[in-house]
């Protein structure tokens, strides 16, 4: 194929995701596909002569699409989306096209300072102050991996990316008990270890406990041990817990401790008003990360981290050879510095695309639909007989199991079975997680083109799946 038969096919793909996308409701959200079934439809070796791209496009529209999880699905409710509006999928064919690798400056001036005005944007959206700065990561879990290193580096005085972390002092970090796992891979990553991640008690509410979080460092201090981190959540992926934050910082502050703050999910919500007493203390924090490619329509990936000191994450991450070195360097920015990659796609066309098609009303609009949506479905399962909402709506995120008076095993085993069911049905897609100890079914809104009428189709496929349910 020549860059002469691009205009063709690249019409052609969009034709056929137009369609796609036009008809994905039709589609069952998930495929009934055993593993290593698609594999086996593939030939096992490549061909030693080019292909027509007449073959190949017609075997990816026959064999490809139906043995996806479309997660582009309005009725798809599990995980957290991953959203893709048509603004954003046209800046991507975009960006694919220039094929940038926006390491330096001097190798995409563009992407570069439309990265520095998105963050300021983002920030002005979310109502932070002017004071942060920030990047764009691929997901949070580079972002938190690069605010766990710069706390590492800040408690050693920096002399980590030097010396190593052998014969130093133990650190430790604390989190909550319905932190997300990124933290504990963090933890692996950067050689701190997961047994020096305390993952202490909540309160009610599921924050973490003030109290449980000062005789954890009181505690460590005493038996030698560096505090070096706290790391706080704000919409927990499990169910949705939010840490109330100034209590919080009031001892980190005190500790002389750094924070980061994982609003992976609920961050995009807090460009309406209303929302952001969740967060509120968020302008204290040192550093935060939120995904734009979960919630509002800037396709994965696309995590955005702010930092109040980026000098801090820079000293950590930074790293110059020869071959990198650029006149004027010092006039400009470098964001491979920012983070652990050094190769950079340019994401911050997507966010200037979905920015200015939708505006922030109209991305508000949105969110705040979901969130009343999820409300109405919540309230009209907790009607269903043999259904107990277990949390109530977390922005729009809440939890259900079955409950029918059985023992807690017992009710846990039917509660499997009845996902199990809502999946295999195929109209929604919903995904499992623990609470308490017990088994649970989480329910998210949040796909981009879903409509009231969609996600109060939950609570008729579960009611119907629940007939006959204590026969299984």
């Amino acid at each position: 194929m020549k860059y002469k038969d691009l205009s063709h096919w690249m019409e052609r793909a969009g034709a056929w995701a137009e369609d796609y996308l036009t008809h994905l409701r039709d589609r069952p959200v998930r495929p009934q596909l055993a593993p290593g079934e698609f594999a086996a439809r593939l030939p096992a070796a490549p061909p030693e002569e080019p292909e027509p791209m007449e073959a190949i496009f017609d075997d990816f529209a026959r064999l490809v699409p139906d043995a996806m999880t479309h997660w582009q699905h309005p009725r798809f409710f599990a995980y957290f989306p991953a959203n893709a509006s048509a603004a954003s999928m046209v800046a991507e064919q975009l960006a694919n096209a220039m094929a940038a690798n926006a390491m330096l400056w001097q190798t995409a001036p563009a992407a570069t300072e439309m990265e520095q005005v998105m963050i300021r944007w983002l920030a002005r959206a979310l109502g932070l102050p002017d004071a942060f700065s920030g990047t764009i990561h691929d997901t949070a879990t580079t972002a938190t991996l690069s605010a766990v290193l710069t706390m590492r580096e800040k408690a050693l005085d920096f002399a980590g990316i030097s010396e190593g972390l052998a014969g130093g002092p133990q650190l430790r970090f604390y989190v909550s008990r319905e932190a997300h796992s990124s933290i504990d891979k963090a933890m692996r990553i950067a050689g701190i270890g997961e047994n020096n991640l305390h993952r202490l008690p909540t309160r009610p509410d599921l924050s973490l406990d003030p109290e449980a979080l000062a005789a954890a460092i009181r505690l460590d201090r005493a038996e030698g041990h560096r505090p070096a981190g706290l790391i706080l959540t704000a919409g927990g992926t499990s169910v949705g817990a939010f840490d109330d934050l100034p209590p919080l910082l009031d001892i980190a502050e005190a500790e002389a401790l750094p924070t980061h703050l994982d609003a992976a999910w609920a961050g995009s919500a807090m460009i309406c008003p209303e929302f952001r007493p969740l967060w509120e203390g968020v302008e204290r924090v040192d550093s935060l990360v939120f995904n734009p490619h979960k919630w509002l329509g800037a396709q994965f990936d696309c995590a955005v981290q702010f930092l109040r000191r980026p000098e801090e994450q820079i000293r950590t991450l930074s790293l110059k050879p020869a071959y990198l070195q650029t006149a004027g360097a010092g006039e400009v920015t470098d964001f491979n510095d920012w983070t652990v990659p050094l190769g950079r796609r340019f994401r911050a066309l997507k966010l200037w695309f979905v920015l200015r098609a939708y505006g922030l009303e109209g991305l508000r609009r949105m969110i705040r639909n979901h969130v009343a949506w999820a409300e109405a479905l919540a309230s009209r399962m907790a009607t269903l007989e043999g259904i107990e909402i277990v949390t109530p709506p977390s922005l729009s995120l809440f939890t259900f199991r079955v409950a029918r008076a059985a023992s807690a095993a017992e009710d846990d085993r039917l509660t499997r079975a009845l996902l199990a069911r809502i999946n295999e049905d195929g109209r929604i897609f919903l995904t499992p997680t623990e609470h308490g100890g017990r088994a649970v079914i989480r329910v998210v809104v949040g796909q981009f083109e879903t409509t009231g009428e969609d996600v109060m189709l939950v609570a008729d496929v579960v009611r119907e799946c629940l007939t006959g349910l204590g026969d299984v």
